[in-house]
This record gives C-alpha cells, sequence and structure tokens, in this order.
C-alpha cells in the first residue's frame, strides 16, 4: 500500500514507519519539525528512514491546508495514519493556540484530503486524555467522555467527532486509536520516563506529583505499533448492532470505530519509578508534589474491543520496557 504517515519524525512514527517498511508498503513521512523538543532528536530518527527504500520524507505543516491539499491530490495515498499533533496535557495550559492550530485546524486539513482522495481508511492518534474526569475503571469506549479536563483532551475528543462527520457524510472510514501513556526507546523528552532517567542519571530530584498516588497504564511503543498495522489493515464498518436510540460512543452506523490501545495493567507511579532505579542501578531523589492542573490520578485501558476487532492487545511487562529504554538512553546520550 501507499500510506501516509503524519508525524513521521515523531516517537511513534518512527518506530510505525519502520514497520511499514519492513513489510514492503510505501511511506510517505510528514512531519514540521518543530521546536516543542529537540529538533535533532526528531532528525535522528528520520535518519533511520531516509536510507530505507520505499520511503520518502515531505516536511509540511498540517496546518498547511494548501500543501496538505496538494500533497494529497498528488500523491493518491491507499491509507492514511495521522499522528501527527500538538501532544502534552501541561503544555496545553500555557500555549492552547498551539493546540488549535495543529489538533483541529491540521485534522480538517487531513480529513479534507482523504475525502477528496477517496482514501480507504484513515487511522488516527486520539488518547486516553479523551475519559478526563471518568473515575469509572478500566476506561470503556463505551463509556461517555464528555468532559475533558485539559485543552489538549479536548482536541482529541474533538478529533472523534469530527471523524464522525466524515464517516457519516462522506463514507470515509475512520478508526481513532486512543494510546495510553506510550513509553520506550526514542521516546519524547517531555514524558515521565525521560524525564526521570535524566535527572536520575545526574543525581538531580525527580518531581512526584500528587505525591506519588498516581497510576498509568504504561504501553510499550511496540505494542502501540502493532496495534495501529493491524488496525490499519481492517477498515472501519459500521456496526449492524448499532441503535439509534441507545448510541454506543465506540460505534456507529456508518464505517467509525473507536479502540483504546493499553496495557490494560495499570502501574502504581512509585512502582514505575522503582522500575527505573532497577534498569539505571541508581535510587531516585524524589521531590513530592501536589496534583498538577489538567492531569488525573488513573488511567485503566479496557482492550476487550481491540482484541475482538484485530486480536490483539499489549502486553509487554513494565519491567522489560522499562530496561530497553535506559540501555537506548544510555547509549544515545553516552552516559
Amino acid at each position: 500500500m501507499k500510506v501516509l504517515l503524519t508525524g513521521a519524525a515523531g516517537f511513534i512514527g518512527r518506530a510505525t514507519a519502520l514497520r511499514l517498511l519492513d513489510r514492503g508498503d510505501e511511506v510517505v513521512g510528514l512531519d514540521n519539525l518543530n521546536d516543542y523538543y529537540d529538533v535533532s532528536l526528531k532528525l535522528d530518527r528520520l535518519r533511520f528512514l531516509e536510507p530505507r527504500s520505499g520511503f520518502r520524507f515531505v516536511k509540511l505543516d498540517v496546518g498547511d491546508r494548501t500543501g496538505v491539499a496538494e500533497l494529497f491530490a498528488r500523491e493518491r495515498f491507499d491509507r492514511v495514519i495521522h499522528l501527527a499533533a500538538q501532544a502534552g496535557v501541561r503544555y496545553s495550559l500555557k500555549n492552547p493556540h498551539a493546540y488549535v492550530d495543529s489538533n483541529l485546524v491540521g485534522f480538517v486539513n487531513i480529513l479534507e484530503g482523504c475525502r477528496h482522495a477517496q482514501v480507504e481508511h484513515l487511522v488516527y492518534a486520539s488518547s486516553s486524555s479523551v475519559y478526563g474526569g471518568n473515575t469509572q475503571m478500566p476506561f470503556s469506549e463505551h463509556d461517555s467522555v464528555d468532559h475533558p479536563v485539559s485543552l489538549y483532551a479536548a482536541t482529541k475528543k474533538a478529533n472523534e467527532l469530527m471523524a464522525h462527520c466524515y464517516s457519516h457524510l462522506y463514507g470515509l472510514p475512520t478508526t481513532g486509536l486512543r494510546f495510553f501513556t506510550v513509553y520506550g526507546p526514542w521516546g519524547r523528552p517531555d514524558m515521565a520516563l525521560f524525564l526521570f532517567t535524566r535527572a536520575i542519571l545526574a543525581r538531580q530530584p525527580i518531581d512526584v506529583f500528587n505525591h506519588g498516588n498516581m497510576q498509568r497504564d504504561f504501553t510499550y511503543v511496540d505494542d502501540i505499533v502493532e496495534g495501529v498495522i493491524r488496525v490499519l489493515d481492517r477498515p472501519a464498518t459500521s456496526n449492524p448492532g448499532y441503535i439509534a436510540e441507545q448510541p454506543d460512543p465506540a460505534t456507529s452506523n456508518v464505517p467509525y470505530r473507536v479502540f483504546n490501545i493499553g496495557n490494560h495493567n495499570p502501574v502504581p507511579l512509585l512502582d514505575f519509578i522503582g522500575a527505573i532505579e532497577e534498569a539505571l542501578g541508581i535510587s531516585a531523589v524524589k521531590r513530592m508534589l501536589p496534583l498538577q492542573d489538567g492531569d488525573v490520578p488513573a488511567t485503566y485501558a479496557d482492550t476487550d474491543l481491540l482484541d475482538e476487532w484485530v486480536g490483539f492487545a499489549p502486553a509487554t511487562p513494565i519491567g522489560d520496557g522499562v530496561k530497553r529504554f535506559a540501555a537506548w538512553y544510555r547509549d544515545y546520550y553516552k552516559v
């Protein structure tokens, strides 16, 4: 297949591109290489992809309406994986307009491109953040997600609604994947694993929010990619059992689906830190702090629907994944 992969220089984008190339797909990787975090890390990710046969890189912002439209008209993609977005819950409190430009304007540009080019299937990254103020665990796709607690979460919820509109109006098959706290080698520097590892190796204290009373459904990047690829290969369809009088948020009477993709195993934050300490062989100095605005105390994915749809659910143990990240970090930064 010929696949457009947005966010190709990103953490999940790099790993997804490699999997697509390994199986023989043609990949056009799009990224704007913004400076939200270290651009050199993004460029190093791309260096793994650019020599590969079947890969082409396009530097373009998804918010560029004309540029995106011209790209779709020129390339005629079979399918699209849309990972490009302004990420980060906490940053959305400081720079809300970046989320509107990328996550809302950028997403409608991708939807329009898919519509006019008659793309077979759009798979896009949503987020566990859409569950917001929900406290019923585990989080289920059948639950309402109408109470976001950050603008980032609100934009991801909006993406799901926008996708449904295009599935309804134009018959575009769309599948949203709610990622749960992705981690692993080549990860993002603004994520907890990266921040903790850097500080511990530098013998600096780490910030532990909500006084450590946090749980996260940490999901290893290779598991995320496996889910993305399997879902890509099975375009969304309407649910023949959908009842309009009792609407199910996870499906519809149009080709629209939403799935959680998480490890189905919430890990206490202090246990996660313990796994990092073990992998590095260094004890952390912890600075206990209150819960931050926009954050939630716990995430926990119900992955039954994903398993039923594509026969897969993430399962990499946290200890294994953290060790792989620590080994990569030491090698990459020579520490």
